[in-house]
């Protein structure tokens, strides 16, 4: 039998599918009626997470942040049995995770999922830490995921990158934001704008940028950083409500400043590396 606590977007997903390949799930959720609506799809709905998590091989979470899965883990505690496994899918700090690392037998496993990707099982799942408990655990937890990979024994490390990737998600999402601004200020139809994306993906270009970028040499420009700068002014003369865009500017000025117009525009990089 498996234990999931937290039955929010993610974990309703998680819990519908695992009940679709016949697993015996228990649920507990602090908004109790969250866990008793997935007695519709076969799940068992408990008040109490330590009574949830009675007789279980493995444990999910799904919580908000660090203080939410030490409290519920806590409450938990009184019915975990000695060798039920810990799984925790919440994006929290790689200081609490290693922390909880030592504390119990404990996985965490962060994912970049929608929660129909949770319901598919597609998407990217994360893990880090001990290899042995990862290896045991791999052939369930590859059921959840399109993809799921192991990213070495520091158990933080997990949590290091879903914060990274969370961090381009909400760049890249400003950046749509940002454009349709633009577009707006530039009396282009916020439908013919989406349309650019349909012949311009900018996604490939992300592995040749980063290599340059991490390459550390900026000497053979494809895009200027004075350019760029030139860019951003034009944008910012067309749209001078945009909210983010002025200190991308700022920051481009700060390099111009220290001698780089003619390089790369990836230099901004370079203290980075």
């Amino acid at each position: 039998m498996i234990a999931f606590l937290g039955t929010g977007l993610l974990g309703s997903g998680f819990v519908r599918a695992l009940r679709g390949r016949g697993e015996a799930v228990n649920v507990w959720n602090r908004t109790a009626e969250k866990a008793k609506a997935l007695e519709a799809h076969g799940a068992k709905a408990f008040e109490d997470p330590a009574e949830a998590v009675r007789g279980a091989a493995r444990v999910h979470l799904a919580l908000s942040d660090d203080a939410a899965v030490d409290e519920v883990l806590e409450r938990a505690r009184p019915g975990l049995g000695k060798d039920a496994v810990l799984v925790d899918h919440t994006t929290t700090s790689p200081k609490g995770a290693a922390a909880r690392a030592a504390r119990w037998r404990y996985q965490h496993a962060p994912v970049f999922m929608s929660p129909a990707n949770a319901l598919e099982s597609k998407g990217v799942m994360m893990c880090s830490g001990d290899k042995a408990l990862f290896d045991a655990l791999s052939p369930e937890l590859s059921k959840m995921t399109g993809k799921l990979v192991h990213l070495g024994p520091s158990p933080e490390r997990a949590a290091g990158l879903k914060l990274l990737g969370n961090l381009f998600l909400m760049f890249m999402t400003d950046g749509l934001a940002e454009a349709l601004n633009l577009a707006k200020a530039l009396d282009i139809p916020r439908e013919d704008a989406a349309r650019l994306f349909d012949f311009f993906n900018p996604g490939p270009t992300i592995p040749s940028r980063l290599k340059r970028m991490l390459s550390g040499d900026y000497s053979r420009p494809s895009w200027e950083l004075g350019m760029a700068r030139k860019d951003a002014r034009l944008m910012m003369e067309a749209a001078p409500a945009l909210p983010v865009l002025p200190s991308i500017a700022r920051e481009l000025d700060r390099w111009i400043e220290r001698g780089h117009a003619k390089e790369d525009w990836t230099v901004i990089a370079k203290d980075a590396i």
